[in-house]
């Protein structure tokens, strides 16, 4: 009501984020290996905290919703980078301890998220779930800037481009024409035409990958039982916990 937006620029609002953060998590990992992970995290860090400011100083459906894409390649760069972060700052048993804090924190504010959200809108109003990321960005950014080493993969000095642009644009489109099937059709020709152009774009980019002498995705890892099974698990609980969102929400 606020800023007379329509269902769809609604949608948006949660598409947009959910679009650049799955499109650009692996070129940002891939990124982050050859530049420095800290870097990486850093400039994540600053376009998140921008792009949460910007959310909540929107006048209009459409900056809001401009902001919440960018918000997502922030996103991206710091999902990225938690993990190899942690393992470039812990070794030996101090790394199990330090994954099960990151693990256990990540579980803390999904199951937190909303309930703190729905406080801060009927308490404040809606533009406080974006500035409260501001504070807390400003806090990662001073902790990067002065305890964090900078860390890179050595091997990774070329960087995947065939690779990168397959596997972003394949999510892309994966990702709309699943978000946007129930709007538009599924039987649409922009529907049809997103998902089958992203398996086309994957079948793609599995080619270039095994063509790759340093690809931004190992497929031999899908021949080990345990990354499969981790893998597939991983896409469950992510399922069926963001399924839940929109309704909570509701």
């Amino acid at each position: 009501r606020d800023l007379n937006a329509s269902l769809t620029g609604l949608q948006w609002v949660v598409d947009a984020y959910a679009l650049t953060l799955a499109a650009l998590i692996l070129t940002a990992g891939a990124l982050a290996d050859r530049y420095g992970r800290r870097l990486l995290f850093i400039v994540g860090v600053v376009i998140f905290t921008l792009s949460s400011l910007t959310c909540g100083l929107a006048s209009s459906i459409a900056v809001l919703d401009i902001a919440r894409a960018v918000q997502g390649v922030g996103g991206a760069a710091l999902f990225a980078t938690a993990l190899a972060l942690i393992g470039a700052e812990y070794h030996g048993p101090d790394i199990g301890g330090a994954i099960a804090v990151w693990g256990a924190t990540i579980g803390v504010a999904v199951a937190s998220g909303p309930l703190v959200g729905g406080i801060l809108t009927d308490a404040l109003n809606w533009r406080w779930v974006f500035f409260v990321n501001v504070p807390v960005g400003a806090f990662a950014l001073f902790v990067a800037l002065t305890r964090m080493r900078e860390s890179r993969d050595p091997q990774a000095v070329r960087t995947d481009v065939w690779g990168l642009l397959t596997f972003s644009g394949s999510l892309f489109l994966i990702v709309f024409g699943v978000l946007r099937g129930n709007a538009e059709g599924w039987s649409s020709a922009l529907i049809l035409g997103s998902l089958i152009g992203g398996a086309v774009l994957l079948a793609v980019f599995v080619a270039v990958e095994h063509r790759q002498a340093r690809p931004i995705l190992d497929l031999d890892l899908f021949s080990h039982p345990a990354f499969v099974g981790v893998s597939v698990a991983t896409f469950c609980i992510g399922a069926g916990m963001f399924a839940l969102f929109p309704y909570l929400s509701i």
